[in-house]
C-alpha cells in the first residue's frame, strides 16, 4: 500500500505508557509513511527512545513552543516530502491501525474532505461531543461559569451538536484538535496552525479555516477511545492559559461580530 500519511504527537513531560501503546499500534497502519515526536518537555529524553524503527523521528524543542506550534514542525515536514495527508494526534487516544487505513481510504477516496474526525468516545464507553458549532463567547462563558449546569444546558447541547443525527456523518466548522486527519492540499490553502495561540483554540481557528473550501467531516463509522482530562477545568494555570488565548482567538476573528462564524453555524440547520 503506498505511502500516504505522516502523523505528529506533542510531548509535554508525558509519560512513555502513554504515548508508546499509542505508537506501536500505528506502526502498523499500512498507509504510514512517517511518525514525528515532537517533544516540548523542559527537559527531554537525552536519546531517540525509538531508534530502532526507521518510521518513527523524535525531536526535542528548543522550548515549549505550544500545541500548534510544535505540530507545525512536522507538518512542514509532510508538506516538505509531498505526503497527502497528516494526522494530529494526542497521546491519550487509543486508535487501531486498520481503523487509521480505513480513514485515509475515505480521506483519499472523497478530495472534497479537508479534515475528518472519527466518532470520539471516553474510556468508559460514553460518547464525547467533539463536533461542534463555532463558539461564542458566551457558549464558554456558560460552560466555565455554570458547571455541570451550564454544560446540560439546552444552550450547550446546540453548541455540541447533540441534536444532530450521530450515526450519519456531517460537516461541522469545529472538530477536536485530539485527532484531525488533515489533507496537505487543504493545509496548503488554509494555513498551518496559527501559532498566536499557544494552546487550546488552535483547533476551532484551522478547522473554520479549512471549512470555508473542503468537508470537515464528522465520519462516526470509526470510533477511538480519548481519555479526555480537561486540565483547565482542574488547574488554575491551565484555565488562565485557555482563557488567555480564546481571548487571542475573539480578537482574531470577532467577539460578537463574527459574520463567518453567523453563516457557518446557520449552514448546520
Amino acid at each position: 500500500m503506498a505511502k500516504l500519511l505522516n502523523i505528529s504527537i506533542v510531548l509535554y513531560n508525558t509519560p512513555k505508557d502513554e504515548w508508546r501503546p499509542l505508537v506501536q499500534g500505528l506502526l502498523r497502519a499500512q498507509t504510514l509513511h512517517q511518525i514525528y515526536l515532537i517533544d516540548n518537555s523542559p527537559q527531554p529524553l537525552t536519546t531517540n527512545p525509538l531508534t530502532t524503527n526507521p518510521k518513527t523521528h523524535y525531536l526535542p524543542n528548543a522550548k515549549n513552543t505550544g500545541y500548534g506550534a510544535a505540530h507545525n514542525i512536522a507538518i512542514r515536514e509532510t508538506i516538505y516530502d509531498d505526503v497527502p495527508f497528516h494526522l494530529v494526534i494526542n497521546s491519550d487516544i487509543r486508535v487501531t491501525a486498520e481503523a487509521i487505513d480505513r480513514l485515509v481510504d475515505v480521506m483519499q477516496a472523497n478530495p472534497l474532505i479537508g479534515q475528518l474526525m472519527p466518532r470520539v468516545v471516553g474510556l468508559d464507553g460514553e460518547e464525547q461531543y467533539l463536533a461542534k458549532r463555532l463558539p461564542t463567547p458566551m457558549d464558554l462563558i456558560r460552560r466555565v461559569l455554570c458547571g455541570r449546569r451550564g454544560l446540560a444546558s439546552q444552550a450547550n447541547r446546540r453548541f455540541e451538536l447533540r441534536d444532530i443525527d450521530h450515526s450519519r456523518p456531517f460537516n461541522a466548522p469545529y472538530l477536536s484538535g485530539c485527532f484531525m486527519l488533515l489533507r496537505t492540499e487543504a493545509l496548503l490553502k488554509a494555513g498551518l496552525f496559527d501559532e498566536r495561540f499557544f494552546m487550546y483554540p488552535e483547533d476551532i481557528d484551522l478547522t473554520r479555516r479549512i471549512h470555508r473550501d473542503y468537508l470537515t467531516l464528522y465520519y462516526p463509522s470509526e470510533t477511538i477511545t480519548h481519555a479526555h482530562r480537561r486540565a483547565s477545568y482542574h488547574s488554575l494555570r491551565m484555565f488562565g492559559i485557555h482563557a488567555a488565548n480564546m481571548i487571542r482567538y475573539f480578537n482574531k476573528w470577532g467577539w460578537f461580530h463574527d459574520p463567518e462564524r453567523q453563516e457557518m453555524n446557520k449552514m448546520l440547520y
